[in-house]
């Protein structure tokens, strides 16, 4: 499942990064969003959601969305 299909409010924990973009890796990496750490969706938006992360919460669209897995 990826981040598009999960539940605003609930933890997950990121499973996998799956992208050929070597930007958008690096990108979603220094927002400290890799395997094994844990992501919130605060709320889903029409073009993307706010996520939780570490200490910080940020706002990613649907392609950020749909490469991350859970």
């Amino acid at each position: 499942m990826n981040l598009t299909n999960a539940e605003t409010g609930k933890e997950y924990i990121i499973r996998d990064i799956l992208t050929d973009d070597e930007e958008m890796d690096a990108f979603l990496f220094s927002l400290g969003c890799y395997s094994g750490e844990p992501i919130t969706v605060i709320s889903h938006l029409k073009g993307g959601c706010i996520v939780s992360i570490k200490d910080g919460r940020y706002t990613i669209d649907n392609q950020l969305a749909s490469a991350i897995l859970i």
